[in-house]
């Protein structure tokens, strides 16, 4: 795993510049497999678990994680599946927050 999992979120204000292309092709290389580049401007992941009480177990970790960092991924179960989509809101695409909440996230899957 990167050194992502070691860094801790910090508050993006709107006018904080995004990530360009370059920037996200680097940073998901340093993520775990399985994290897809969503037009640029969110990354998301599908976890798959044997039935929905270890899906939720698992969206509950995210959870912890999320309020840890104070950066909140969406979250969408189906049953088994749990899909967590992260962007950083206030610039309406990627900033180095996704990718730390998304590495501590695999650390935990």
């Amino acid at each position: 795993m990167s050194d992502l999992t070691q860094k801790h979120c910090v508050p993006c204000e709107g006018g904080t510049p995004r990530f360009t292309s370059a920037q996200i092709a680097q940073y998901m290389e340093k993520l775990g497999d399985g994290w897809t580049s969503v037009d640029d401007a969110r990354i998301q992941k599908t976890f798959q678990y044997t039935n929905f009480v270890e899906a939720l177990a698992f969206v509950n970790h995210v959870g912890t994680i999320a309020e840890a960092e104070q950066h909140h991924p969406d979250i969408h179960i189906h049953y088994n599946k749990v899909v967590i989509e992260l962007w950083t809101h206030a610039i309406e695409g990627l900033s180095e927050n996704d990718f730390i909440v998304a590495a501590k996230i695999d650390q935990i899957s």
